[in-house]
Order: C-alpha cells, then structure tokens, then sequence
C-alpha cells in the first residue's frame, strides 16, 4: 500500500519561504555589486530577515555564493545535457556541456571566480558546498558519458578523459590571466586544449 505525500506544514513552508528570499536577495545584490562588496547584513535586510536568521542557512557569505550559483550551475549542467544528446561528434558533445557552465560562471566574473574559490577551499561539511562538489561530480559524469556515447570509449577512458576535460574548464575559468576575457575567449581556449587531448 502506497502513502501519498503529505503536504509541508507550517513550519517548513516558512523554512523554505525564507530559503527563497535569500537566495533571490543575494543573487540580487552579488550580481549588482560583486560578492566582495556585499554584507551578510545587506543580503538579510534585502530578504526581511534578522542577520541571526540569515546565519542558519548558510555560515558565511561564501556558502551564500555557493548557494546562488549552484543553482544556476544546476540549470547549465541540464542544458548542456539536452545539447550534448544533439551533437553530432565527440569535441562538439564535450564543449555543448561545458559551454553553459563558463556562460553560467561569467555572468559576474568575481562572483564566478570566487565560486570556484570557494568549491576548492571551502568548508566541505557545509551543505551548499557538498551541492557544488556533487555538481562538479555530475559535470564529469556528464562529459564522460558524451566521450563513451559518441567515441564509443572504453569507460574507464572516458572517465579519465573527463576528468581532464573538466580540469581544462576549472583551470580556464579561474585563471587570473582570463579574468578580463568574455565567454568566446574561454570557450575558445578550452575548446582548444580538449580537441587536442581528444585528438591524441
């Protein structure tokens, strides 16, 4: 016998009213100003929380960047695996699912570096950081089963393969020396280093 779903009740319909307020009130704000030029005590008067409040959803401004861009990392990774089901080679599949993670990760350069900072350096029992490794997780995943799909790779290959792919795409948004280079720039770089390695 099947139990249907309960509703959420009072209290966690409330939890997850204040989740969203946040989120959209440091999305806001850390695409207006840059996340070094944001207070946690802006992002909770932009939500109409208490700062105390604000710290009970994520520790540190850095755990709301994760929070903010893991979500539209989310949204990238989809649509990177709907154009990659669509592409007609191995290069073309590869960069249709790294193409929206750098667009993703340029909207705000800072904040996009930062992000990438923070997924390296921060706290790893944060759940907002634990996202953002799963996502880079599932970015490899993804990249890998595009190299075994249309290379027809062993896996164990493609696996390392997208490994490196996604060491090239990390590398290449971080990098101080591309902090002032737009989408094309990048996308070109990397473009460049996976055909080579694909090409061995």
């Amino acid at each position: 016998m099947s139990v249907a779903p309960t509703a959420l009740g009072r209290r966690e319909r409330n939890k997850q009213a204040k989740l969203e307020r946040i989120t959209a009130a440091a999305s806001k704000l850390f695409a207006a100003h840059g996340v070094d030029d944001v207070t946690t005590q802006q992002i909770a008067d932009e939500a109409d929380i208490g700062s105390g409040t604000l710290f009970l959803y994520a520790k540190t401004k850095g755990e709301l960047l994760l929070m903010v861009q893991n979500s539209s990392y989310s949204d990238a990774l989809v649509r990177g695996r709907d154009a990659a089901e669509k592409a007609g080679d191995t290069l073309e599949a590869v960069m249709a699912i790294v193409e929206p993670v750098v667009e993703c990760n340029r909207v705000q350069v800072l904040n996009g570096r930062t992000y990438l900072r923070e997924i390296v350096f921060g706290d790893r029992d944060e759940p907002h950081h634990r996202e953002a490794l799963d996502l880079t997780i599932q970015t490899e995943a993804a990249i890998a089963d595009a190299i075994a799909r249309t290379a027809e790779s062993a896996s164990a290959d493609a696996r390392t393969v997208a490994h490196i792919v996604s060491a090239i795409m990390f590398i290449s948004m971080a990098s101080a020396a591309n902090a002032d280079r737009g989408v094309d720039d990048v996308m070109t770089e990397i473009r460049e280093q996976v055909r080579v390695l694909l090409d061995r």
